[in-house]
């Protein structure tokens, strides 16, 4: 058993550590070809944070571990908006504003929805993982298009409009051409060290992350079966590592006065979990919704959305209280978890 445990934790260092490597080396290339910030932030960052979560869950899915992914995932965005929202808050007041409410907000709070009402059936098919993906790539899209409009407004509003009218399909066309207010900022930029050694950086890294979620899975695997926990339990507590990469990008931004950042980064984070990892792991298999996730995981997911959003709107700025609120509420919540989460 102890070298299961072992097993356990260079999984879980592996897939953190070889994510981190990855995605700077893969940001550096991308500078070096004259990919905007922007583009980077909405496109390598934000996926690259969520990976340890999409590479285990894959793996997962491959042996239909779906209670593990479940609670990994839905335990991510939990974590998200409470134990790293918190803790960034405890460091400093994190200033918002109406736009992030107006667009992230109301969008994650529609996910959050979405989520549940596919859970009602006991499985999230092949059809919703696809509708989920789909929903994914369009919103995606949307960032690109509203770029020059961050200061309108109903950007929720907006992006429905947009999804029903498959307006992405005119911003991919304006891509492929190279509109100019997706180029505005496409100058290559110099950053130290050779493209080369960061290709191989990739490799190496890609390799830890691939070796690190199969010690993971099979070791959680392992464990759930040697002391009957459910495996929702043990993704809710894995995911406090998973959730390692969004919590150093949220705590550094806290210190540096960043509010946006911190809950662009969380909120953003929530949004791929849900709608990208889910989306591909029930497309490899259909997931099975336990008991555990729909009484207890997904409705804290969607109460913390909405605390989320009206600590946000509470004066625009998010301070130590709510820090202390949040972390008090992620605290209980484990607890519940590791008391009735076995009985359930």
């Amino acid at each position: 058993m102890i070298s299961n445990i072992l097993l356990l934790v260079i999984g879980l260092v592996m897939l953190v550590k070889g994510s981190d490597f990855f995605i700077n080396a893969a940001s550096r290339i991308a500078k070096r070809l004259g990919i905007s910030e922007f583009v980077i932030g909405l496109t390598l960052v934000a996926v690259g944070t969520s990976l340890p979560e999409l590479v285990s869950a894959i793996f997962a899915s491959f042996q239909h571990e779906s209670g593990l992914i479940m609670g990994n995932i839905v335990g991510a965005d939990i974590a998200n908006l409470s134990l790293i929202i918190g803790i960034a808050a405890m460091i400093a007041a994190i200033r918002t504003d109406t736009e992030m409410l107006e667009r992230d907000g109301y969008f994650i709070l529609a996910v959050a929805v979405l989520l549940i009402v596919f859970m009602f059936n006991g499985t999230i098919s092949r059809i919703e993982g696809g509708f989920f993906i789909a929903v994914f790539i369009a919103y995606t899209i949307f960032l690109f298009e509203t770029k020059p409009e961050f200061k309108g407004r109903f950007g929720f509003v907006k992006f429905t409009k947009y999804f029903i009218q498959f307006g992405y399909f005119g911003t991919l066309r304006g891509i492929i051409k190279g509109a100019p207010q997706l180029k505005e900022e496409a100058v290559p930029v110099q950053v130290s060290g050779s493209t080369a050694k960061d290709l191989g950086i990739i490799i190496a890294s890609g390799t830890l992350v691939i070796f690190g979620a199969k010690f993971l899975v099979d070791n959680a695997i392992y464990f759930a079966k040697l002391f009957e926990v459910p495996a929702a339990v043990l993704g809710i507590l894995i995911a406090i590592g998973t959730t390692l990469p969004e919590m150093s990008v949220g705590i550094s931004a806290a210190r540096k006065g960043l509010g946006n950042i911190v809950i662009g980064n969380a909120v953003g984070s929530c949004i791929t979990n849900t709608l990208l990892i889910l989306g591909v792991s029930s497309l490899i298999y259909p997931l099975k919704v336990d008991a555990i996730s729909l009484k207890i995981t997904a409705p804290t997911f969607i109460f913390l959305v909405l605390i989320t959003l009206v600590f946000i709107k509470s004066d625009w700025e998010l301070r130590k209280r709510e820090g202390i609120v949040l972390l008090i509420f992620y605290l209980c919540f484990i607890i519940i978890m590791l008391t009735f989460g076995a009985s359930l």
